[in-house]
């Protein structure tokens, strides 16, 4: 048999740290080993950002299924009706999303089916704890907030027990709904059981900036503290710090950017480009795609401004609108491993440098 069909690749480690044949340490150790023999980083795509949807239909011919049964179980369970109903009927959803997740999660391994589970695991819990906090004197503020706390400590328990990455993305959204409650002023005397008035009951604050500032900054640290243990990002850490790195990256460029470029007028323009070019230079020395991909809308307000001005896109102006912002990404991801080598090899050491992915590519490695 041909060599190249029997040589263990970066997929069998990868394969082997999910299986819990080998720890993530251990592999991270033989992955450093291949590196030292082979003078490079052969073993590993130098260019992939390391992301694992489904591994084949099964997984959406399944996570089609438990969507449509979990969905199924609550409109029958919701005929019944009543305040105490409508707080169990989501706990039950919950503790059956947690115990078929032993089956699909732990022994299948199946991930686009655990990712449904978690997330009417996590609903469930908050509508329940929604529910049943509506009916106590806290407010709408401290319903809001309590409900979401219990969601994240719950996603916490469900991270712990099946190691899903995906679950640390659900969880930073209960984080954010947390911290906005706590950023949020609410209309008194609204009810809670009418859609439009709970609706009308968050009024926008220019606070809500500084709440996106407080999560992004948290969720890129969480995320940095996952990355950092996991430097040739190749098992759990790195895919749970993937999902981290698109929360993080999409809270703080929206704070950022958004208040630059949303303050209008051309003097903004500068100020929100520099903006976007320091998370281009930091999603470049972290090597996180994810992170950067967050600002493609502000760098195409950016392009828009540099076209048409203040004036209205003409078709011909969308055309090279698009053309720039395809041009753009197209090079950036071609040149992505060599523009971060070049880069990371003219910054001086810093604190945690050598942690981070190697930057191969270009000349020697470190």
């Amino acid at each position: 048999m041909p060599d190249d069909q029997t040589a263990f690749g970066a997929d069998d480690l990868r394969a082997a740290v999910a299986a819990g044949i080998v720890t993530e340490a251990q592999a991270a150790g033989i992955t450093a080993l291949a590196h030292d023999r082979a003078g490079r980083r052969a073993s590993l795509p130098a260019e992939d950002e390391p992301f694992e949807f489904f591994r084949g239909f099964a997984e959406i011919f399944i996570a089609i299924g438990l969507a449509i049964l979990l969905g199924g179980v609550a409109l029958l369970l919701s005929i019944i009706g009543g305040i105490t109903i409508l707080i169990a009927i989501p706990a039950m959803i919950a503790a059956m999303a947690w115990w078929m997740a032993r089956y699909f999660t732990l022994n299948r391994r199946m991930n686009l089916p655990s990712m449904v589970l978690v997330s009417a695991y996590s609903s469930g819990i908050y509508v329940s704890a929604l529910t049943f906090l509506s009916q106590s004197s806290l407010g709408l503020k401290g319903i809001a907030f309590a409900a979401s706390i219990i969601s994240v400590g719950a996603t916490a328990l469900w991270f712990r027990r099946f190691k899903l990455p995906f679950s640390m993305f659900v969880l930073g959204l209960f984080a954010l709904m947390a911290i906005y409650a706590l950023f949020t002023h609410y209309r008194p005397g609204s009810d809670l059981t009418n859609v439009d008035n709970w609706a009308l009951t968050f009024l926008p604050q220019a606070d809500l900036s500084l709440a996106s500032l407080v999560f992004g900054i948290g969720a890129f640290v969480g995320a940095m503290w996952f990355d950092l243990r996991d430097r040739y990002r190749i098992g759990r850490h790195a895919a749970t710090a993937f999902w981290l790195h698109i929360l993080a990256g999409a809270a703080l460029v929206n704070t950022v950017a958004g208040n630059l470029y949303g303050g209008g007028g051309g003097a903004n323009i500068l100020p929100t480009a520099l903006a976007l070019l320091g998370f281009a230079l930091v999603a470049l020395i972290i090597d996180r795609r994810s992170m950067l991909t967050a600002g493609i809308v502000y760098i195409a307000a950016l392009i828009y401004w540099a076209v048409a001005g203040d004036g209205t896109a003409s078709l011909k102006d969308w055309a090279v609108i698009l053309i720039i912002l395809g041009a753009f990404f197209t090079l950036l991801g071609t040149w992505w491993v060599q523009l971060r080598a070049a880069l990371m090899r003219a910054l001086p050491d810093f604190p945690g440098k050598s942690r981070l992915p190697p930057w191969y590519g270009v000349g020697p490695t470190d």
